[in-house]
């Protein structure tokens, strides 16, 4: 009988006896030996046993539905699942497909009243995983009250060293000498020497000063953290930060659900006091966020205009977002503004390596934008066709089948390069192994093309989501005005169609969730190199450069 082993752990520092991925994957292996089962697939993964969306136990489920296995081996009946009715849908799953179930230490009743009992375990094994949440909670926040920093993680800070333990003088921060020097430095060049933050960042790149990674280079986000951080004066607060589900998910795939960081109430806050010595004085601190604020009013004094496409245009070179800067040009001796987008890897203060794609003229390209979205959104009955019809295809579902067989394959040609690696040992024969170990490499080459290619069009189709009331409200909206909408209304229907500008040096290309036929787009202004081409998933319109007056 072939055998697949699923083993699972909710995280990567739980060793203890019996649930450690490597202690499950022995036990569960010697449970084949002794049934005589030939093992065709192993799986582990951490990830929470509350999920039914997990990476390698999706994987699990699509061997069952195509019967690739006669029998699921798990240590214990947790580690498939904690939840009661996830518990319920994978046993339905596995009978559907006469897939037997088996757990090394416990028995598997198929009868009703072991489903029954099943079903109860698995509901206090959901109840004990809670359980387990809030204890750790619980003892977080002791430990808090305790004057020691809670979480290991969050005690590591670029200046000081982070004591380990729960003894006295532990689990808190020391100074550390070479790192602190520079904190104070930083301070000092904002305060005194009224730098900015990119200044300072640029200062520190010119002093080769290592980074808290000890990787990479300066950039401004990390020198903001650091001049914003009040434990620096010797605050230190927990408890300030909490996870929630972002708006939109980014990648689906992600082990933590809750990956968005937002703000805690301040009554929620716990300051443990002399868990950070102070490197710098309170008053110093003040007058630093004070700085900050008066950069900040600066910086958006002299940001003067409306960019429509502020994040909605990226660099297709870098990946980098483009953004909006505000120009001057003479032309036949009059001082003319000349707003126009430049890639961000241009700029010494985002990488030292700069890109060379080339900058956008605002007013052409909104114009040319902003034309084409009205010509959609002005005709919504073709909108909400082309919508349906994208909506009605779900070609996620075959994107995943065909990953799942590549998947296969791509295990199957390891096998393969082992029995070829066993054979040459044996008969020494280089030439044939050399042949067959050459085809081997160039099958394995083009399907992990293939895979990464059906990952990102499956990633792409996920994010197929249309705001249905907001494309509603946009449509009415340029309707009702045609040719006067203002810039809130315009970056509404951008948000709407999630308009995605690409900038490739001549190349300009525009993309959007819905799809439209050619006679739509058309325009006397600009060529339609390829309508309705899909990439990666998403539909778009590609435009050239050369075919816009002006727009390079």
């Amino acid at each position: 009988m072939k055998a697949a082993i699923y083993c699972r752990v909710s995280s990567d520092a739980q060793e203890t006896e019996g649930t450690s991925l490597q202690t499950q994957l022995e036990a569960c292996q010697k449970h084949c030996q002794t049934k005589g089962y030939d093992i065709a697939y192993q799986f582990s993964e951490v990830y929470s046993g509350l999920s039914l969306d997990r990476p390698r136990l999706n994987e699990l489920r699509s061997l069952i539905r195509d019967s690739e296995i006669n029998v699921l081996v798990v240590y214990c009946l947790d580690r498939l699942s904690r939840d009661p009715v996830h518990g319920v849908i994978l046993t339905e799953e596995l009978e559907k497909h006469k897939v037997a179930l088996e757990a090394v230490t416990e028995s598997v009743d198929t009868t009703d009243l072991g489903k029954l009992i099943s079903y109860i375990r698995g509901f206090a094994a959901k109840v004990e995983a809670l359980k387990i949440v809030e204890r750790t909670m619980r003892g977080a926040r002791k430990r808090a009250e305790m004057g020691r920093i809670p979480f290991g993680g969050t005690g590591h800070l670029y200046g000081y060293c982070y004591v380990r333990g729960k003894g006295q003088g532990q689990g808190v921060r020391i100074e550390n000498p070479d790192e602190s020097k520079w904190v104070k430095e930083m301070f000092r060049w904002l305060v005194e020497d009224r730098l900015s933050s990119e200044a300072i960042t640029y200062k520190l790149r010119d002093l080769t000063v290592p980074t808290p990674s000890g990787k990479g280079y300066w950039v401004s986000s990390t020198v903001k953290k650091i001049l914003r951080n009040p434990a620096y004066s010797g605050k230190t607060y927990c408890f300030s930060y909490t996870t929630r589900e972002p708006k939109v998910k980014v990648k689906s795939s992600t082990k933590k659900k809750k990956s968005s960081v937002v703000r805690t109430p301040r009554e929620e806050w716990i300051e443990l006091p002399n868990a950070t010595p102070p490197i710098i004085s309170e008053k110093l601190y003040m007058d630093a966020q004070a700085q900050l604020a008066e950069n900040r009013r600066l910086a958006e004094r002299n940001s003067k205009g409306e960019y429509l496409l502020h994040g909605h245009i990226y660099c297709q070179r870098c990946g980098r977002s483009y953004w909006a800067a505000g120009g001057i040009r003479y032309r036949e001796g009059q001082k003319l503004a000349y707003p126009f987008y430049r890639c961000s890897g241009t700029m010494k203060k985002v990488t030292p390596e700069k890109c060379r794609n080339k900058n956008q003229n605002a007013k052409r390209l909104e114009s040319l934008v902003w034309e084409q979205v009205e010509k959609i959104l002005g005709k919504p009955e073709v909108v909400f066709r082309e919508l349906e019809n994208q909506t009605a295809k779900d070609q996620s579902a075959l994107w995943q089948e065909e990953l799942d067989t590549v998947l296969l394959q791509l295990a199957n040609r390891e096998k393969q390069k082992a029995r070829v690696w066993k054979a040459f040992e044996l008969t020494g024969d280089e030439a044939t192994f050399r042949s067959d170990i050459g085809a081997i490499t160039k099958d394995t080459e083009e399907l992990t093309q293939k895979k990464a290619t059906l990952e990102s069009q499956i990633e792409a189709s996920k994010q197929f989501n249309p705001d249905i009331p907001d494309i509603k409200k946009a449509c009415e909206l340029v309707a009702m005005n045609a040719h006067s909408l203002n810039y809130e209304g315009k970056r509404l229907a951008l948000r709407a169609l999630r308009i995605k500008v690409l900038v490739d040096g001549d190349n300009i290309t525009l993309r959007g969730i819905i799809p439209i036929p050619s006679d739509v787009l058309q325009t006397p202004h600009c060529v339609v190199v390829a309508v309705g081409e899909c990439v990666d998933s998403i539909p778009c319109w590609v435009y050239k450069a050369e075919a816009i007056p002006g727009i390079a």
